[in-house]
């Protein structure tokens, strides 16, 4: 599959690969348990208890909002799904799919300010309870806001999976269940539930992890101590007390959390194929009876995704461009977001190449012991940041660093290699799949015609994986762009992003200037993602990778 040369050029990528993953995080790892070994820090007084009143409160908070976030977003998600899944014929349903994939590549930080904008003091639910005779009946901020902005992302997340699943059940088995004429409990119970059990407990291991681990919106929703999260904690720790000690306890007790977390994960296998099926259009014979309740759900959900969407954009477009335009500091916030967006990304490609690559080159048979452990050990290491957090990797580094002096110097480059490790699970995902596929169909030949190195690349490899690669390069770019976890730990007045410059003007409540710059990132991240996440039109007939 590969030459020679090939071979050895992955086999020194991929070494480089595995040792510089593995020294960044283990640095900032070893920094932590050294901070932890010697007690250092105001917070860490001989005799002191390892978990007090505030960490366990911090703790079962993290637990409770990502449960509860996570019961809201699934229970919620089941009637949008079987609504959508019967009305395949409705005229709006591909751009309801669309709609639920603009979440996915939204900034977490312009999500929160389109989350104000509508369930704020001044937001247009207390406006119209306001109507009806209620006084501010809604607080945005607490548990009750941070409940409403992961229903917001997670929402959308689990009714495209959903959907999905839905949509692969074999047209035999609306045909079958019309012909008994089945009615709509005998359908859920029947034929609906067991697709949807066999995926659920995966959705929702998903959510919650993303919803216990989240930093950003937490961070501007919270209110207070009493509504603080784990990777909350640790930021302010850092930032506010400068507790490295706590920090340090708070950031083993995040990997702990992730930890737990990715292995209940791997519990739940891949879902199997629905059924045997001849290949029929699927037409769904139960919608026709439900197009009103239907219709309501769908319209419900269309409007509690795209409000915030709405009153960004609204409130966005009233903001007066022509002095942001000549703010020098949101000039260097760009400059400064584009450019490590684009080095990060890069850098995650180079580092998703080998982690993709030399698996499938020990594959082939072309394997000594050295290559086996590299293959084997590089698909750990680009889900890493998975079990070690961005703010729990920037948090070691950021202890290290301060003892060479100011860490604003050193920020812009530990920040890229952070987003960039960031991406990687993602970049490995998108370019795993379509390599192998490539590999299988073209390598044999390509190596018997001698069409290697960069002329392979150039002529064969890139013009079939030119889309995989672009896709995976604009998503990196996307959430670089996004990202304020690396970013808080290390803002400094130096080295200002676009989600820094967005967090420092709502803190100040300068909340038009905060518009204006929301609406700019947003839509610089929906440029770059929402061309790849467009639902693909389902198969007639589905295959065993369905």
């Amino acid at each position: 599959m590969f030459a020679r040369a090939e071979r050895r050029t992955l086999d020194i990528a991929g070494a480089l690969a595995l040792g510089g993953v593995l020294a960044f995080v283990g640095v900032a790892t070893a920094v932590l348990l050294a901070h932890a070994g010697s007690g250092a820090g105001a917070g860490a007084g001989a005799g002191a208890p390892l978990f007090d009143a505030y960490i366990l409160r911090v703790a079962r908070f993290t637990f409770l909002q990502a449960a509860l976030s996570t019961l809201l977003s699934v229970a919620l998600a089941i009637p949008v799904a079987r609504a959508l899944a019967r009305q395949r014929a409705f005229l709006g349903r591909v751009w309801i799919l669309r709609l639920s994939a603009v979440p996915l590549g939204l900034p977490a930080l312009v999500a929160a300010l389109g989350v104000i904008e509508i369930w704020g003091r001044q937001g247009v639910v207390n406006d119209l309870l306001r109507l009806a005779g209620l006084q501010n009946p809604v607080s945005v901020y607490g548990l009750t806001g941070i409940l409403i902005a992961h229903v917001f992302f997670n929402l959308p997340l689990a009714v495209r999976f959903l959907v999905a699943a839905l949509d692969r059940i074999p047209a035999e088995y609306w045909l079958s269940s019309a012909n008994l004429g089945m009615g709509g409990v005998a359908v859920f119970r029947l034929i609906e539930w067991p697709v949807i059990r066999r995926v659920l407990p995966g959705i929702a291991g998903l959510v919650f992890m993303l919803c216990a681990t989240s930093f950003t919106l937490v961070l501007t929703l919270g209110g207070g101590p009493a509504a603080t999260t784990i990777e909350v904690a640790i930021y302010q720790a850092l930032r506010f007390d400068f507790d490295p000690a706590r920090a340090v306890l708070l950031a083993f007790l995040q990997i702990a959390v992730t930890a737990l977390l990715l292995f209940v994960l791997s519990l739940f296998g891949r879902p199997q194929d629905e059924g045997v099926t001849a290949g029929r259009a699927i037409r769904r014979f139960d919608g026709r009876r439900r197009r009103v309740t239907d219709g309501l759900v769908i319209l419900a959900f269309t409007l509690f995704t795209a409000a915030p969407l709405l009153a960004t954009l609204v409130s966005g477009l009233a903001a007066d461009f022509g002095r942001l335009a000549l703010d020098p500091m949101l000039h260097r916030a760009l400059l400064t977001s584009l450019a490590i967006s684009l080095a990060s990304a890069s850098l995650s490609l180079a580092i998703a190449l080998p982690v993709v690559l030399v698996p499938q080159l020990a594959e082939s048979g072309a394997a000594g012991p050295a290559r086996l452990i590299m293959a084997g050990a590089l698909p750990a290491v680009g889900s890493l940041i998975l079990l070690v957090p961005p703010v729990v990797v920037a948090t070691g580094w950021f202890l290290m660093l301060r003892l060479f002096g100011e860490t604003g110097r050193f920020a812009p480059a530990i920040v890229t290699v952070i987003n960039a490790l960031m991406a990687l699970p993602f970049v490995v995902r998108v370019l795993g799949p379509a390599y192998r596929t490539h590999l299988a169909r073209t390598a044999r030949l390509a190596l018997s015609l001698g069409i290697t190195g960069p002329r392979r690349l150039m002529t064969i490899d890139w013009p079939a994986l030119k889309k995989p690669f672009l896709t995976a390069f604009a998503f990196a770019m996307a959430l670089s762009l996004g990202d304020l976890g690396a970013v808080a730990i290390f803002g400094a007045e130096g080295f200002v992003t676009l989600p820094w410059l967005l967090y420092s003007r709502m803190a100040s409540y300068r909340t038009a200037d905060a518009a204006g710059i929301a609406l700019i990132l947003g839509v610089l991240c929906l440029l770059l993602t929402l061309p790849s996440t467009a639902p693909e039109r389902v198969p007639e007939r589905p295959g065993p990778d369905a």
